[in-house]
């Protein structure tokens, strides 16, 4: 997956290959020195990590998939790159040390299971509000699926890791530092097939933990090449140190049982909801008891039906009857997951995977998705904009012979696009790129003829 980083170098290889035939070889005293230059398209792409700092209200992370991690700290309006020196652009989660907000740690890795998708390089910390960035291991868990930092202890730290998407590895499960990332110990392992997708804490208990492990691999050629009977919610009451498996009420392997997505109440932890992708019995579960037993309350398939892809469900801080499920579309229940109604969709934002709400103001929340990251300020009424994050996944490139020239690609979840390589009014906006009306993973074959006599025209 290209990104934009990668485009002006690419751009000038494609330059200097078409030109050698014609005058010989260029001398590389010509092209060294060049710079990246952004282009955009200033349209965002799938991203899966977000967090916000609950005592700053303005200020967000988003981490993009193949962009790095992204900073606003104006609710949204404009965001800036703070990853860009890492090795590593794909991410799959950051956190926020709830106790300093100085200490940020993201999981690199997408943590998502895919036939187009991008390993990390294990987990980074920032003690200076993400300034700068220290590699601290895990460096062959290849995809973070979830990342928390315990409330008031900031080196105390969990880490749900999804492995090798195409194959098996040891380096997966639920992994755990209690020193700032200088030591990690798996503390939840299964078996080299088994990660772990999903861990989070009590929020009323950090010594009571549950974590989702998913037994799933990758095939290059086609997206569900292997799913195993290891699937399950586990539940650690120590800290983690050790774990049970939940069965009581939840679908097993004889039902199909694939990834499941937990969201615990803050305003009371014994109520717990559940997205279960299976087979059979597959929906929306409850917990009344602290997730030792659970029902199913709702099979509508537009709450869980890709649990492949989304498991991302959240209870209201204050309110434990308000449920948010991001699914293809986001939804919400205000009454206990008895009844749904749509929250958000397209345009702006399709297949959604993390949601995360301010909890001393739960009006502000921000939501990412294929097409990154929005905030809304007032429960949902409005938005911010998606055309502000040049994050876009391009899986194919190529330019025509235009003056300026525009490069075309196939944008993920968006459809292909072109974009000028600059803009007549000082800049390349969004106004600087259209549909060429073909799909995400397309070939796009600009007609050289055509573009030559449209230039002469002018």
């Amino acid at each position: 997956m290209l990104q934009f980083q990668q485009l002006r170098i690419l751009l000038v290889g494609i330059l200097i290959f078409s030109l050698s035939p014609l005058f010989g070889q260029v001398p590389s005293s010509h092209y060294q020195n060049l710079d990246y230059r952004l282009i955009g398209p200033f349209r965002a792409s799938r991203t899966v990590g977000g967090v916000g700092i609950p005592s700053q209200p303005n200020v967000f992370f988003m981490g993009v998939n193949n962009g790095g991690v992204w900073k606003t700290d104006d609710y949204g309006r404009t965001w800036f790159p703070i990853f860009d020196d890492a090795p590593t652009g794909s991410v799959g989660d950051i956190a926020v040390a709830p106790s300093n907000p100085d200490i940020i740690y993201v999981g690199s890795g997408e943590g998502l299971h895919r036939p187009d998708l991008g390993v990390g390089d294990g987990i980074f910390k920032s003690i200076d509000g993400g300034k700068t960035w220290t590699h601290i291991g895990l460096n062959d868990i290849q995809q973070v699926g979830r990342l928390i930092v315990h409330p008031t202890d900031p080196d105390i730290v969990f880490v749900a890791g999804l492995g090798h998407p195409y194959g098996p590895n040891e380096q997966r499960g639920v992994f755990k530092t209690v020193d700032g990332g200088k030591t990690w110990k798996k503390v939840l392992y299964i078996n080299e097939n088994t990660g772990a997708i999903q861990v989070e804490f009590d929020p009323n208990n950090p010594s009571i933990l549950f974590a989702d492990m998913w037994e799933h691999q990758e095939g290059p050629w086609e997206n569900a090449a292997f799913s195993g009977p290891n699937s399950g919610l586990y539940k650690s009451t120590d800290g983690g140190e050790t774990w049970r498996k939940i069965t009581k009420g939840l679908p097993g392997a004889d039902q199909g049982l694939g990834r499941i997505g937990v969201g615990i109440a803050p305003s009371n932890s014994n109520i717990m909801f559940a997205t279960v992708d299976a087979r059979d019995n597959g929906g929306i579960y409850k917990s009344v008891d602290g997730g030792e037993s659970w029902s199913l309350i709702h099979q509508d398939r537009r709450l869980w039906g890709r649990g492949g892809d989304f498991a991302e469900i959240k209870v209201h801080p204050k309110d434990p009857n308000r449920v948010y499920v991001a699914n293809i579309a986001s939804y919400t229940s205000a009454d206990g997951g008895k009844t749904w109604s749509s929250l958000k969709g397209a345009p702006g934002g399709d297949d959604y995977h993390r949601i995360w709400i301010n909890p001393l103001n739960p009006d502000i929340m921000l939501f990412v998705a294929d097409q990154g990251a929005v905030v809304t300020v007032n429960a949902g009424r409005t938005w911010s904009s998606w055309y502000n994050q040049p994050t876009t996944q391009l899986y194919h490139v190529t330019t025509d012979n235009a003056f300026p020239y525009w490069v075309y690609g196939g944008q993920q979840e968006s459809g292909a696009i072109g974009v000028a390589s600059r803009g007549n009014g000082g800049q390349i906006s969004f106004r600087e790129f259209m549909g060429v009306g073909a799909d995400e993973y397309a070939y796009v074959a600009p007609d050289p003829k055509i573009l030559i006599l449209f230039m002469e025209a002018e």
